[in-house]
């Protein structure tokens, strides 16, 4: 609770935000690209401590917000399966796909289990040696090395019926996309902690150089991300573009070797569709071909009818940082936590989600 405290501190907070203030003169755009930096910027009000110059984005930094409305279908169509079982994160089994979802399937009489590991996807393959057992392998480079041990094992163990269902994204391409599209001008990001403490700080290194956007990665407590703008506006100020880390605690320069080799002995890069953003290029993960058996979308042959969005949902502009939520025609009349239209506002790492909960 100490540590807790020490970055929860009052005094120390009102020191940060008078030295950020003395860069009243500065215009800058700062985009999160992580779902708990999301969180943390709107469940403490910093969003409302910062001055009117600096304006925070929340980028596409939560995993279930940016699956693509097809993969979710997908995803429903496993489950109506009878001889499946499929296991999940909790956050999906809410997203509405283009005619159902995995809670309304459940609810039908699927087999939809909500897990908390990979291990427990394994666990209920070596319990229901007659059901194909699907893991939905969702999530950016924090949980990857995670699916990852799980093939390994189910091959060490020799598991028939086990599968994964990847749709896996990785950061620093989506980040790249933002860049390029030139939707929104960003001055500085506040790279995901999580994810860096796998992929290192190195792997933004080309985007600062290449787009001469400065980077910060920050940990999760208020004056984490107090600080990580502050770094920020120092580089803007000096005209700097470079990555710094603020959450030294945990991130090193070349991350975690052996998480990294798990994913490349079981992944490959691929071209992958992201919600309101398209297909960007090696942006995701898909099976090596000598883990092929192990890949539900394959062998269960899934054929998911055409998939559609609510068009009047704002879910892909929120992700881009085009709109806000309050932008959204559905927001807070028709789509609510409790019966959200779209994923940003099931996920709690969802734009919306947060926004609705604490603005």
């Amino acid at each position: 609770m100490k540590l807790i405290d020490e970055f929860r501190d009052k005094a120390l907070a009102e020191r940060l935000l008078s030295k950020i203030k003395e860069f009243g003169s500065l215009r800058a755009n700062i985009m999160e690209v992580c779902g708990t930096h999301t969180v943390v910027i709107f469940k403490q009000g910093l969003k409302g401590m910062l001055p009117d110059n600096i304006n925070l984005l929340s980028g596409p930094g939560c995993p279930v917000c940016v699956t693509s409305q097809e993969d979710v279908d997908k995803a429903i169509e496993l489950a109506k399966n009878r001889e499946v079982i499929v296991t999940t994160f909790g956050d999906l089994v809410r997203v509405p796909g283009t005619n159902s979802s995995l809670e309304e399937e459940k609810a039908s009489g699927a087999d939809v289990r909500v897990i908390y590991s990979p291990r427990d996807a394994l666990r209920i393959a070596r319990e229901n040696p007659a059901k194909k057992v699907v893991l939905l392998a969702i999530g950016f480079e924090t949980t990857s090395p995670l699916i990852a041990a799980s093939v390994l094992d189910a091959r060490k163990e020799k598991m028939g019926n086990f599968f994964i269902f990847s749709t896996h994204k990785l950061i620093p391409p989506v980040m790249e996309a933002l860049l390029e599209s030139r939707e929104v001008k960003i001055d500085g990001f506040i790279c995901p902690g999580h994810v860096s403490v796998t992929i290192g700080s190195s792997a933004y290194r080309h985007i600062a150089q290449r787009y001469k956007v400065s980077c910060v990665i920050a940990g999760f407590e208020p004056l984490d991300v107090l600080q990580s703008v502050f770094m920020l506006l120092k580089q803007i100020k000096q005209n700097r573009a470079e990555v710094e880390i603020e959450y030294f605690r945990a991130v090193k320069t070349e991350g975690n070797r052996i998480a990294q080799e798990l994913i490349s002995e079981v992944f490959e890069t691929a071209d992958v569709k992201w919600r309101g953003l398209g297909i960007i290029p090696n942006s995701g993960l898909r099976l090596r071909k000598e883990f092929s058996e192990f890949d539900a979308e394959k062998e269960l042959r899934l054929r998911p009818r055409e998939s559609k969005e609510n068009p009047d949902c704002a879910c892909g502009e929120v992700l881009r940082g085009v709109k806000r939520p309050t932008q959204c025609k559905l927001y807070g009349r028709l789509c609510t936590p409790e019966e959200p239209y779209g994923p940003c506002m099931v996920s709690s790492e969802g734009t919306c989600a947060a926004y609705y909960k604490y603005s």
